[in-house]
């Protein structure tokens, strides 16, 4: 096809007789050459579409899961070429800020690091964990403050909240509205780190009062939460890192609307390709 297309003055039946070929084959294989750039044009913008929905965060891995959830048969590799092909990369993975530490010396209770890094969890409600982050409106001394408890089962964020000051009513009230979605019933253990939301006397009550074990981290070792680590990382690099926002009020409706993606449909491989919701959800 390409020396014909550099040669258009020369018959088709003279490119014939050179290559050997019958005139019912080559158109044969004109129809199948044109199958499969249409099949090849349908899988790539079906991978773009994916790639958009996930507000361009989603590598070649789990772009093949969402394909095969779609009934799509597929190789990792021929996305890899497609996505590569077409410039679909994710470039929020930019920057990096200091970390928020709400450590304050031991202003009331320390309690044990019960959990020890144990963060595979068979059943819901088993194990919670929580901490603070901060977020910083570029060229602005505003802050936005972020406190999330998940459930280690699924990674899902059962609860979250947020505010201009990191104050003990602000996680107070993230645990609330988590502690609403407790049956009775539980053996129900919560980790955080040493922070002074944490060792104050209206947290260790609340948790007392509902029978909730307490574990903490130990001092200067990030590791020991690192699920919750883990989860800033991501919500940081696939939706602040790299955006420009001019107000809290900009970044908060954005942090809202990222954390019901993560829960509803941002895939985990160890989820079996499933968001943690969905993955709760088949578990029940």
């Amino acid at each position: 096809m390409e020396l014909r297309q550099k040669f258009p003055s020369i018959k088709l039946k003279i490119w014939l007789k050179i290559a050997n070929l019958s005139k019912s084959s080559f158109y044969e294989w004109v129809k199948k050459l044109e199958t499969v750039n249409k099949e090849e044009l349908e899988l790539t913008n079906s991978i773009k579409n994916i790639f958009e929905e996930s507000n361009e965060t989603y590598g070649y891995r789990r772009i093949t899961i969402s394909l095969k959830q779609k009934g799509l048969k597929i190789n990792h590799k021929r996305v890899y070429r497609i996505m590569k092909e077409n410039g679909l990369k994710c470039i929020k993975f930019s920057r990096k800020s200091r970390g928020y530490s709400s450590f304050k010396g031991e202003v009331g209770k320390v309690a044990e690091n019960k959990l020890n890094r144990r963060f595979q969890v068979t059943t819901p409600n088993k194990v919670w964990v929580t901490d603070v982050t901060e977020f910083k409106i570029q060229g602005d001394n505003q802050k936005l403050y972020l406190s999330p408890i998940m459930d280690l089962f699924n990674s899902e964020i059962i609860s979250f909240n947020l505010s201009t000051a990191p104050t003990v009513k602000f996680t107070i009230d993230a645990l609330d509205d988590a502690l609403k979605k407790l049956p009775e019933k539980h053996e129900l253990t919560i980790h955080s780190d040493q922070g002074f939301h944490y060792q104050h006397a209206q947290w260790v009550k609340r948790l007392e009062k509902n029978n909730i074990v307490q574990s903490m981290s130990r001092r200067g070792k990030c590791i020991d939460n690192s699920p919750m680590e883990n989860f800033f990382g991501l919500l940081k690099q696939e939706m602040y890192y790299g955006e420009k926002f001019t107000s809290i009020k900009q970044l908060e409706k954005k942090i809202r609307g990222y954390i019901n993606w993560y829960n509803s449909k941002r895939i985990k491989e160890k989820l079996n390709g499933l968001s943690p919701i969905e993955y709760r959800q088949q578990a029940a």
